[in-house]
């Protein structure tokens, strides 16, 4: 179980977490939502243990995290491809790009691919890493709805036994899947 306690944060004068408590089940989908900058991508950052809390305590049973973040961090001189390949295998990475719908864009380059690709070359790369935790921070945004859903139902029958814990402004691309929230 993930579990934030009495957590707060503040950057400069801006108190972006204050006193925020909340559980993480083992499995399941838990979609955070909030307004921008009410701390989302902070509560992922200390749910990484990539920010320390002000104060406030963060247990995260050592879990491996797989992880979408907002920004692609593609490797501009690798292929969509070598992108996946490097943390999996020739297989699982030609697999992962087909499920994701990038099969015929493998050879690209990311200065190649629109915005939407890029996401969907790291959503390929999250799921080609595996993990006990999938944390996915605004994976869809550029991506199409219907393509978003598609691959969003791939990721929770994947996921299945495994938590996914998704932030996103768009709640509706989750309507298909059971889901809990957690609001900040």
């Amino acid at each position: 179980m993930i579990k934030l306690e009495n957590i707060s944060v503040s950057f400069g004068e801006k108190k972006v977490l204050d006193n925020f408590s909340f559980s993480f089940p083992d499995s399941g989908v838990v979609l955070i939502t909030g307004a921008s900058g009410s701390g989302k991508t902070t509560l992922a950052k200390l749910i990484l243990g990539t920010l320390n809390a002000d104060s406030g305590k963060v247990e995260t049973n050592g879990y491996k995290f797989s992880v979408v973040f907002q920004e692609d961090r593609l490797i501009p001189t690798l292929t969509a491809f070598e992108n996946v390949e490097l943390i999996s295998n020739k297989d699982e990475a030609l697999t992962r790009l087909k499920e994701v719908k990038l099969e015929d864009s493998e050879s690209k380059y990311p200065q190649e691919l629109s915005g939407g690709m890029k996401r969907r070359v790291a959503i390929a790369r999250a799921l080609a890493y595996g993990g006990d935790v999938l944390l996915l921070d605004e994976a869809f945004a550029g991506i199409d709805d219907l393509l978003s859903v598609v691959i969003i139902g791939k990721i929770c029958e994947e996921y299945k036994d495994k938590l996914i814990i998704a932030i996103s402004h768009r709640p509706e691309l989750f309507s298909s899947v059971h889901y809990s929230v957690c609001r900040i």
